[in-house]
């Protein structure tokens, strides 16, 4: 039995933004300012101190919720720090099990997190963008983060990229950024999880949504 309770994404949208393209290349000639907000920013030196502490590779999983995906990795990759960020306080309240000792947790702000790595020079092992972020409408493209001005750190944070959505052009969108900047190995798959990284990966699948994965060098 699947679960209906999921909606599909539906968007205005007949095929890839016409305005793609010239959007990115408008981020890439400029600079974004806004500030840093202050519990990021202390958020992400507490990290520095602990990983400092004991080098390792670093994974991020970026947009972590409640911390499923994270401690998932953490388990699977114990030799590398696997760092979960989120801005919701209430979410990364929800992490009550047991972790591994190479997990954490952040609260920040992405967008403030990603910059503030970049400018301590972090290059990641992986970088993992799970569900959901799709603004769908065509008005929004700068919403998504292939269309949003961090595109370009989210590249220069380097590491293999695994990106997962339930929205076939989103995936294709941001393919289609990595294909213009001329990315090596990008693929794009359905995937038929052995198990669920998000509780978001698990509705979609049981609601009968076709899950796609991205993965990308980001040499």
């Amino acid at each position: 039995m699947t679960d209906s309770s999921s909606r599909i994404v539906t968007t205005n949208q007949t095929g890839i933004h016409d305005d793609l393209i010239e959007t990115l290349l408008k981020h890439l000639g400029s600079d974004f300012h806004k500030p840093v907000a202050e519990h990021s920013q202390i958020a992400f030196d507490v990290c520095c101190d602990l990983i400092s502490a004991n080098e390792r590779g670093i994974i991020l999983d970026s947009g972590c919720g409640i911390g499923q995906s994270t401690k998932i990795l953490a388990e699977k990759y114990p030799d590398n720090w696997v760092i979960g960020v989120d801005q919701s306080e209430h979410r990364l309240n929800k992490i009550s099990q047991q972790l591994p000792d190479n997990c954490q947790f952040i609260r920040a702000d992405l967008i403030d997190f990603w910059r503030l790595a970049l400018q301590a020079r972090w290059k990641l092992e992986q970088h993992y963008i799970l569900y959901p972020n799709p603004w769908p409408k065509a008005k929004h493209l700068k919403r998504r983060w292939h269309g949003h001005p961090l595109m370009p750190t989210i590249l220069n944070l380097g590491g293999e990229l695994i990106l997962r959505s339930n929205w076939d052009l989103y995936v294709l969108e941001f393919a289609t950024v990595l294909d213009y900047l001329s990315y090596p190995a990008r693929e794009i798959q359905a995937i038929e999880p052995e198990f669920f990284l998000t509780p978001f990966e698990k509705k979609y699948y049981e609601s009968g949504q076709t899950l796609y994965e991205l993965k990308a060098e980001l040499s």
